[in-house]
């Protein structure tokens, strides 16, 4: 190799990485976005579902509720119950409770997921907290709901889902405004 094509050798591997990345940052998300809601894969829901359907009162499906706080969140979060037993097709309700410790106002975002993930597609949520996001005010304690129903369609031998949120703190990005005192 000579010393002239060194600097092309150089340009050209720098202009792959540079091609690599944008590649990594601006077309594989929203490719990896669609495959998720195409097949239910990571366990994303199906988003909202506007739809009607008749209860399978013969069948009865285990639906288990968890809540995590994500590095740096310190709200408390919970759901008010571990588990709920619904039939497919049947519209059901559960609460979660988040209260903000803190002594300044925090705004949050929660992200649902849905395991096994070959359900996720079966898991329609009609009313969910998770569709914004909550601002709380020091101090302050609220129930946020979840309606859902779990598809008649669900696969026979799914007899178990999870549905677990992650809860970030989004204050830096979204600044809560501060309630004026009385």
């Amino acid at each position: 190799m000579n010393a002239m094509s060194t600097p092309r050798l150089v340009i050209r591997l720098l202009a792959v990485v540079v091609v690599m990345f944008c590649f990594g940052v601006f077309v594989l998300p929203p490719f990896y976005d669609a495959m998720c809601r195409a097949f239910g894969i990571n366990g994303k829901t199906a988003g909202v579902y506007e739809g009607t359907q008749q209860s399978d009162i013969g069948r009865e499906v285990r639906v288990q509720f968890l809540a995590t706080n994500a590095a740096g969140m310190v709200w408390e979060f919970a759901p008010k119950a571990d588990e709920l037993r619904v039939h497919p097709g049947q519209s059901s309700d559960m609460l979660f409770v988040a209260y903000n410790p803190t002594d300044k106002p925090m705004t949050a975002q929660a992200i649902p997921s849905v395991s096994p993930s070959k359900a996720a597609a079966f898991f329609h949520k009609t009313e969910c907290f998770c569709f914004t996001q909550q601002v709380l005010q020091p101090g302050e304690r609220i129930e946020m709901p979840v309606r859902f129903i779990v598809d008649r369609d669900l696969p026979k031998d799914v007899r178990h889902l999870t549905l677990s949120y992650t809860l970030f703190d989004i204050t830096a990005r979204k600044p809560p405004v501060a309630q004026a005192a009385p």
